[in-house]
Order: C-alpha cells, then sequence, then structure tokens
C-alpha cells in the first residue's frame, strides 16, 4: 500500500457503512495502523463499524483537536515520512471540511507528503445539492454568534449577500439551538428570501425542506438535537 496521508470519510449519525462509502476505503482502512482522529472512541467504533475483525490494540491514534499544537501534529506525521500510511479521521463526514483536520494536511503538503482524500458524505455538500440554490457559488461559515445582537447582524450580512452575489449562504447552530436559529431567520430575513433546512442527511429521518420564509412561518419543524444545515437563498 503506498504511503500516504489518507482522508478518511466517516458516516453522518448511525448510517450503515456500505450505503455511503465505497469498497475501496475498507481496503484502505485494512492497510492502516496509524490514525490522526478528532475523537479516539468515536474513531475506534467507526473502524469496528467499517470492519469488526480489525484489531484495535495494534493501531496507534493520535488525537488532533483545538488543544492540539502545530508542533504536536508536525510529530504525528513522523511514521508517514518514514514511508507508513496514515489516516485521517472526523467524527462525523468528511476530514479536513470545517474540522481540524485541515491543520495536518497543510503540514503534510508543506512537507511534501502525499494526500489522498477518500469519497464519502459530506453533509455541505448533500445540502446544497437537495436545496435547488445555487451549486455554482456558495458558503459555508460554521456557527454565527451566539450574541443576539451579533447573531442578527450576521444573518443580515449574509442575507445581503445572497441578493448581491447570488451566493448560497450555509451555517449551522448547536443542535439544542436550531430551533431558536429557525424562528430568528425566520425574523430576521426578507419574507422572499428561501430557506433551506436539511437535517438528518443520510440517515433515518432525513429531511430536506426549501420554502420562503413567508411560508415557513408557523410551519417549522422541530429540529431540536438533530443535526441539521441551515442555507440561504433568493
Amino acid at each position: 500500500m503506498d504511503a500516504a496521508l489518507y482522508l478518511l470519510p466517516v458516516t453522518l449519525g448511525d448510517t450503515p457503512v456500505d450505503k455511503v462509502l465505497p469498497a475501496y476505503n475498507r481496503e484502505v482502512i485494512r492497510g492502516i495502523k496509524h490514525f490522526i482522529v478528532e475523537d479516539v472512541r468515536s474513531a475506534r467504533r467507526f473502524l469496528k463499524k467499517v470492519d469488526a475483525e480489525i484489531n484495535i490494540d495494534e493501531l496507534t491514534f493520535y488525537p488532533l483537536n483545538k488543544h492540539t499544537s502545530a508542533e504536536e501534529v508536525s510529530g504525528y506525521l513522523k511514521p508517514l515520512e518514514e514511508g507508513a500510511p496514515m489516516g485521517v479521521i472526523s467524527e462525523a463526514g468528511c476530514p479536513a471540511v470545517a474540522d481540524p483536520g485541515a491543520d495536518v494536511v497543510a503540514i503534510a503538503q508543506r512537507k511534501n507528503l502525499r494526500v489522498v482524500p477518500l469519497v464519502g458524505p459530506s453533509s455541505i455538500l448533500l445540502s446544497v445539492m437537495g436545496s435547488g440554490f445555487n451549486g455554482q457559488s456558495f458558503a459555508f461559515h460554521g456557527y454565527l454568534p451566539i450574541e443576539p445582537g451579533e447573531r442578527t447582524k450576521r444573518l443580515k450580512e449574509l442575507e445581503s449577500r445572497i441578493y448581491t452575489e447570488s451566493q448560497t449562504q450555509l451555517f449551522i447552530e448547536t443542535p439544542y439551538r436550531n430551533n431558536k436559529m429557525a424562528e430568528e431567520i425566520l425574523r430576521t430575513c426578507r419574507p422572499q428570501t428561501k430557506l433551506c433546512i436539511a437535517a438528518n442527511l443520510t440517515c433515518d429521518g432525513e429531511y430536506i425542506r426549501t420554502k420562503s420564509v413567508k411560508e415557513w412561518k408557523g410551519k417549522l419543524p422541530d429540529l431540536n438535537k438533530i443535526p441539521c444545515i441551515f442555507l440561504l437563498y433568493k
């Protein structure tokens, strides 16, 4: 197996592996002994889900999160520099997209190490695909400000961009605050602005609906504690 930093997508929720990941991913995973992971426990569960015969005790895990220093991350790549393949695993979806995995990929690129992204589910791309919004130009903003005044200001800025730049705007919220975010969008945005709510993507209860702000009023679903992406467009 070629020495490279393999970016290994993870299922979104409890979706069966065979439903969303190519068989080739399983072959690659079986050949890797060193994994850089966002969360060790969830990574171990994912690997067992991919192949129950994987011996977890033979593997080495390197934690990668907001507390990991650049020096530590650079040291993680030593096995790859010595010729061993390595994998990067996030908690859900594709590593290095809205994820700390981007840091280790940047270091690998600076060191001229081979990087191989593998195919898998990205909630960002899936939500754009299912929204009916502009897929030629879109921007993902992660979390909006928590402070109400700043959040309202930010929403108005994003709404302005859909009209001035014809650009789809995407963002997320902590799942237990989803309902408040949806209500804030309806209070803040223009009646004709379109809102797509994409929740539980690829999982049981998948929900993707696009309506105008005016049409959503009084008809919002309960989004509490559900993984969800909000998209705005004109």
